[in-house]
């Protein structure tokens, strides 16, 4: 079957980078960004150094609104109307309203039966591990309606998480207390940031204390020990705005704890990296050779 017959398509909370963006044809849908009055497309007309210098100049803060129904609807029609069928990956749906939408979408009539909705139960690159499995699926000739449903076996087993350097934007969004943020800010504690795979929600793990530079190294090596078996063939190291030398030191740790054939480094869409802050890192793991099968 030609590979061509399914589109294969995200949010552009995906944060999948531009190189794997172009090898798998991904199409992506932007999220709104709405700052001081204004409506943007996350990634296309702002970027996340815009938000974050609104911020440190005028204490402005972003919102972000997810894509509504008719919009998933007028962005579909032109793939289907040309004889596509479309995998479609949506940010987790207990973090947005936009997976709902999604399915709504699809269940009109003129779409029905030809756009397969993925909840990520995830974001970021969380949801970008699963589009390069249903990425490897379209190339094998798989219909799209067969991709959906390895999905709904492999979406459980990719893992997210993410260190917050700071939690002065979880507090100005409303997301912390002013309490809580000073004490971790006294004590220097970098929170781990745990997504639920079973339904995409946040949790706080593990709090990590000192320096990025001494935790960063710590929380990569707990991560990739949590796990009895991960797929190695893509990890993500993803990140808002970091110095470039705190990237570095992750792959390093990455590459002296475990082999992957892949490590990437790509960076936060601007609804992910408003909300988290700068100085935000973010670790994604495949899932296992053994999940994957369903052996």
């Amino acid at each position: 079957m030609n590979n061509r017959n399914v589109i294969l398509s995200a949010d552009s909370t995906c944060d999948l980078g531009e190189e794997l963006k172009a090898r798998y044809d991904v199409h992506y849908y932007p999220f709104h960004i709405i700052l001081e009055g204004m409506q943007y497309q996350d990634n296309v007309d702002i970027q996340v150094d815009q938000i974050y210098q609104a911020y440190y100049d005028r204490k402005a803060l972003p919102q972000t609104a997810a894509i509504n129904v008719g919009e998933y609807v007028d962005y579909f029609r032109p793939f289907v109307e040309a004889g596509f069928d479309v995998i479609h990956f949506c940010l987790g749906g207990a973090l947005s309203s936009a997976q709902k939408n999604c399915q709504l979408a699809a269940q009109e009539p003129e779409l029905a039966g030809h756009v397969f909705p993925i909840d990520s139960c995830s974001l970021s690159t969380g949801i970008a591990l699963q589009v390069l499995e249903a990425g490897e699926r379209i190339r094998a000739g798989m219909p799209a309606g067969e991709i959906a449903k390895e999905m709904q076996a492999i979406v459980p087993h990719c893992h997210a998480s993410f260190i917050l350097d700071t939690l002065e934007f979880m507090k100005a969004g409303g997301r912390c207390s002013s309490l809580v943020a000073f004490g971790a800010n006294l004590l220097s504690l970098k929170p781990c940031i745990e997504v639920d795979n079973a339904d995409g929600s946040m949790h706080v793990g593990k709090k990590y204390r000192g320096t990025l530079k001494k935790v960063l190294p710590q929380y990569v090596k707990d991560k990739l020990a949590q796990y009895p078996s991960i797929k190695r063939d893509h990890l993500f190291i993803t990140y808002s705005t970091i110095d470039p030398s705190y990237v570095e030191l992750v792959r390093q740790t990455v590459e002296e704890t475990m082999e992957f054939k892949e490590i990437h480094t790509t960076n936060a869409s601007c609804t992910i990296a408003c909300h988290c802050g700068p100085n935000t890192c973010l670790l994604y793991t495949s899932p296992s050779p053994r999940d994957i099968s369903g052996s």
